[in-house]
């Protein structure tokens, strides 16, 4: 999906290498605030990824100084409990949740309110050492609305998410790695670099593989461990029908590096 073929207002979007498409966040006036018109275009450049082929993980990111600043406190300021209820947002947001394909979350600087829960929506988040993570709301009279309670205490914990809900603080790289909720720190300017690499090593793997890892690794949070084993099971007897795992197995055997196809 060439950068040509689309025209977002809020978003760039690129392929910094084969198989794997970037969108950057691109609202610096507002530091990346998510209103609603971004949170649409990161849906629709999702949904249309999904389908592409040529598409095999997604990274989102911001700038070197700032991931997302949260919600939009103009156009939230203007909206009332009946447009709250009418409000799109939560058909964005499930438009992410929903894609199939991996995402890296390359967050540097502010990733707070709605902005750590998009970097949440990813399944990996590498982040600059300059990176502050945050649930801000509270301090608004509000709480998260996109996830932002469940999705942090599922990744760090009670305790931890129950003070940087309760209390509104922020958490620090350094912390966010030891509680679990980003896999690795870089020197900020080298954040998207890493960023690339892993999903490039990601881009490289069985597709039909890598979309039944996510999903299953998803579904740890959604179904109880009985349940859950025997989807993996489903999985892993389905995917023996493929002509990855034969090639995949096969390239091993002679040691060769594999061609797989996503069939």
């Amino acid at each position: 999906m060439a950068e040509s073929e689309q025209h977002f207002d809020q978003i760039l979007v690129s392929q910094p290498a084969d198989g794997v498409s970037l969108i950057t966040l691109n609202r610096p006036q507002a530091r990346n605030a998510l209103n609603n018109q971004m949170l649409s275009e990161v849906a629709q450049a999702l949904e249309l990824m999904d389908k592409d082929d040529a598409t095999r993980c997604v990274i989102i990111g911001g700038n070197e100084k700032i991931f997302a600043a949260g919600a939009d406190l103009q156009e939230m300021a203007a909206m009332n409990m009946t447009a709250v209820l009418a409000d799109q947002r939560p058909q964005y947001w499930a438009a992410i949740r929903r894609f199939s394909k991996p995402i890296i979350a390359a967050v540097n600087g502010y990733a707070l309110g709605g902005g750590c829960e998009l970097a949440m929506h990813a399944d990996i988040i590498i982040a600059g050492g300059n990176a502050q993570f945050g649930q801000p709301e509270i301090n608004l009279g509000i709480i998260p609305g996109a996830g932002g309670t469940q999705r942090l205490i599922r990744a760090v914990g009670k305790s931890l998410a129950s003070q940087m809900v309760l209390s509104g603080k922020f958490i620090d790289a350094q912390r966010a790695q030891q509680a679990g909720l980003i896999s690795e720190i870089c020197q900020p300017e080298l954040t998207l670099e890493r960023a690339i690499e892993v999903a490039t090593t990601i881009a490289e793997k069985p597709p039909l593989a890598v979309r039944q890892a996510k999903e299953m690794l998803r579904q740890s949070f959604e179904m109880p461990l009985s349940a859950a084993l025997d989807l993996e099971r489903k999985s892993f007897v389905m995917l023996a029908g493929t002509e990855d795992r034969n090639e995949g197995i096969n390239a091993f055997l002679q040691k060769r590096k594999p061609r797989f196809t996503g069939k």
